[in-house]
């Protein structure tokens, strides 16, 4: 799709904001961004006036369940977690991603993009996860990336599912054997394959040891559920034993760890954070975390766990967060660019950049304005939602007939 849009105030994250701006997108691609007078538009390519409306990339959502924990669907739009085995490293996400959930078109309304979805928390290896758009028929349509990491799972989660069920993992303790006892059957599961590799012969391959070697080998990063200080400790020892790139997940009590994240270059993605003290390890939820965490030298994304927090207020935890200390210039990273270097995404999405997928939001005004809202949201230079002002109500292209609906 072709498409520039002129005269905003272009914010694209990796440099300073344009007045005047404009952003320039061919097949698909940004292939410009800069003052209105220095971009040329070909003849051939649709115009938007954004009248110095705000214009950004689109939010990207570094850890949500949108797609795979159905919203008004109950047990049967339920494929979050599959809790019948410990290890889940041969699932993936994508599998189980239905693009017709509601919460896809709220992202949208929300500035939102892009998602990485995850495998629930109820197991210590919950499976694969995968970067999709939030538009399209089918998740192949909408794939960025697979995988993107590998999601895991401490504290009381895991403890309580399988407590219930009488077996291990039933204590915190046992949640960390069973991680460290797959890390180790890796690591022998890759000696084996290399030997027999060497040696010509045959080798019985196993999808889950497969995975977990990609991780050993840091090519896959470990997404690490974990809100209480001690289970932050905890996933910072296993990193540290085996060598694997953790990225902390929630991360409740992080703030208390700060320097020893920024010791090791460990990236936290924090929230949710419009919830209540639900459970134990909650208690010290706190607005201020991802502005203590900035401060000390911690990269941070900021996350809404869709659908514990709806996904169209991803950016309103962000503004609650700049009241609470987080740096104002640096707030809007946490949902653009931090998220996609943290997930190895920055190639494809989370600044406007030429070279990056054309993925446009204009927004009636700054968007850490709770009165702002997305105007209009392209995707790859399609335009998939408008705001219709004058009836008071989003419209979202429909991905099966490609006409807009109510």
């Amino acid at each position: 799709m072709n498409i520039a849009i002129r005269s905003g105030h272009v914010v694209p994250m990796d440099g300073e904001p344009i007045d005047g701006g404009t952003v320039l997108v061919i097949d698909g691609t940004i292939a410009a961004v800069g003052p209105d007078a220095e971009v040329s538009v070909p003849d051939d390519v649709r115009v938007v006036d954004a009248g110095g409306a705000w214009v950004l990339p689109g939010f990207v959502e570094s850890h949500g369940h949108i797609g795979v924990h159905e919203e008004a669907e109950g047990w049967a739009g339920q494929d979050t977690n599959e809790m019948t085995d410990p290890n889940g490293a041969r699932m993936r996400a994508l599998d189980a991603i239905n693009p017709a959930d509601t919460g896809f078109a709220d992202a949208l309304a929300g500035g939102v993009t892009s998602a990485v979805i995850k495998p629930g928390s109820g197991n210590p290896v919950g499976g694969q996860t995968v970067a999709v758009k939030c538009w399209g028929r089918t998740v192949d349509e909408m794939l960025i990336r697979q995988p993107v990491s590998v999601k895991s799972a401490l504290g009381e989660n895991p403890k309580r599912v399988y407590g219930e069920k009488k077996q291990l993992p039933s204590t915190r303790q046992g949640v960390a054997a069973v991680i460290r006892d797959l890390f180790t059957k890796a690591q022998d599961y890759l000696a084996k394959r290399d030997h027999a590799a060497a040696e010509g012969k045959p080798f019985e391959r196993d999808a889950g040891m497969e995975v977990l070697v990609k991780v050993l080998s840091r090519e896959l990063p470990w997404c690490q559920h974990t809100h209480r200080a001690d289970d932050i400790a905890t996933a910072l020892r296993l990193a540290d034993e085996f060598g694997y790139r953790v990225v902390i997940n929630h991360g409740t009590e992080a703030h208390l760890l700060a320097d020893e994240i920024a010791r090791r270059d460990v990236p936290v993605i924090s929230g949710p954070l419009f919830t209540t003290r639900s459970k134990v390890e909650l208690r010290q939820r706190t607005l201020a975390n991802p502005g203590i965490l900035h401060r000390a030298g911690v990269k941070v994304a900021i996350t809404t766990d869709h659908p514990v927090v709806p996904i169209n207020f991803l950016v309103h935890q962000v503004t609650l967060c700049v009241k609470e200390g987080l740096d104002r210039d640096h707030a809007l990273r946490t949902i653009t660019a931090n998220p996609a270097e943290i997930l190895g995404l920055h190639d494809r999405v989370g600044a406007l950049r030429p070279g990056l997928d054309g993925d446009v939001v204009i927004w009636s005004g700054d968007p850490l304005d709770v009165m702002s809202r997305a105007l209009r949201v392209y995707i790859e230079g399609r335009e998939v939602y408008t705001w219709d002002t004058a009836r008071g109500e989003g419209h979202v292209l429909d991905p099966y007939y490609r006409e807009p609906v109510g």
